[in-house]
């Protein structure tokens, strides 16, 4: 019996590839004679680079690059394993975890440190950037992502603007003559799990600021600020970012990546599913175990979950979701083409335990559905009893 694992990482407890090998052991404890691919997997936020860097047999870099308020932080960035692919997460350096509470203000936090990491994956040669938007604390449209690539923005007197969301309302005209060359031999995939447009009142200041620190007051101005930029950016450099769905993604990183870099932008989970060659890899298999920390209704909309789901439903193969544990409308997942799924937590567990406890509570989920598995005939019989019970329990 051959079994393909392709979970996401379990947000504090496990990376992708530590959950794969829980899954592992946990089904290899009472079954024999199975064949198990490990596949970590990512939807384009926490976990991305690593999972990334694991499944392709690349590498880990770590540097060191401007914060939200302009402090250093230490971030990473990863090489794919044909070294043509760079991966980033801007959270690592523009993220919201980054700050303490009473630190967020999107009025003047800053994605500079975001085109710090680009710059140092240009310098690796590579080909092509995936870039994971998300987490962000910020609110600039990427005005410091592309400051820190040579981008100039000025007022209407050709003074350079401060940083942050709060003064892209004085922007007047965007130099992009300093831009860094090695921009241009690279293609840019930012990897999206929202679909908010740049303004407006589903736009990146009215929904997600006020998490970030925003006053209502901010929220209008951040707003106006975002307004401005894109009709800049339309002017100066003739592209259209306002509406496009995902340019409010980040603080409008989303449309900051279009602008700057002519970057596109996708769902995580597809361009995740690319750069692993997830189809290819679960070929031939009888059965697909995904999973996530935390699986609820919110799973269906482009999480690892169910980007796992719809490959393996492509070749008909049946898939099992494992999570730590699930939330409301859970059973949404379904729809999607996990047949059944199952969760870990066995009781009320601190957020500081969860890495030390975590792993052994997932392997002994593993255990007991290996345990359901070897009820049946084993081998491709096993397969056939799953798809008919499945089939007529749905």
């Amino acid at each position: 019996m051959k079994i393909a694992i392709a979970p996401d990482s379990f947000k504090g407890s496990m990376t992708a590839l530590e959950a794969a090998t829980c899954i592992e052991r946990g089904l290899k404890n009472v079954l024999s004679g199975i064949s198990i691919r490990k596949i970590p997997m990512a939807d384009g936020g926490e976990g991305t680079v690593r999972a990334v860097v694991e499944a392709t047999g690349g590498r880990m870099l770590h540097r060191t690059v401007t914060g939200p308020r302009g402090e250093s932080v230490r971030a990473a960035l990863g090489v794919a394993g044909d070294g043509q692919t760079a991966v980033i997460e801007m959270a690592a350096a523009s993220g919201l975890a980054l700050l303490e509470t009473h630190e967020r203000n999107p009025m003047v936090t800053t994605t500079y440190g975001t085109g710090e990491l680009i710059r140092h994956a240009l310098r690796q040669s590579v080909k092509k950037l995936l870039i994971g938007i998300g987490g962000s604390a910020t609110n600039d449209g990427g005005m410091g992502m592309a400051r820190a690539l040579g981008v100039r923005f000025l007022d209407s007197r050709g003074k350079v603007i401060p940083e942050g969301g709060g003064a892209l309302k004085r922007l007047h005209h965007i130099d992009v003559s300093g831009l860094d060359p090695r921009v241009r031999n690279v293609t840019v995939e930012a990897a999206y799990d929202v679909e908010n447009p740049l303004v407006g009142p589903k736009g990146a200041a009215a929904v997600y600021a006020p998490q970030k620190g925003a006053t209502p007051q901010m929220v209008k101005e951040l707003d106006l600020g975002l307004r401005q930029l894109a009709a800049v950016v339309r002017e100066s450099l003739h592209k259209r970012i306002a509406t496009v769905p995902g340019a409010g993604a980040a603080g409008g990183l989303g449309g900051g990546l279009i602008a700057f870099l002519d970057g596109t932008l996708r769902p995580g989970i597809d361009i995740v599913i690319d750069i692993v060659k997830l189809p290819k890899r679960i070929k031939g298999c009888d059965l697909v175990i995904t999973g996530e920390g935390r699986m609820d209704g919110q799973t269906v909309f482009g999480k690892t979950p169910a980007g796992v789901a719809r490959v393996a439903k492509e070749q008909g193969i049946p898939v099992i979701a494992l999570c730590g544990s699930i939330g409301r409308n859970a059973r949404k997942v379904h729809r999607i083409g996990i047949d059944a799924y199952f969760w870990a937590l066995q009781e009320l567990v601190e957020e500081t335990e969860l890495a030390k406890r975590g792993p052994g509570m997932l392997i002994e989920c593993a255990e007991q559905v290996g345990r359901f598995l070897a009820l049946q005939v084993p081998g491709a019989e096993t397969v056939r009893l799953v798809r008919q019970t499945l089939k007529t329990t749905r």
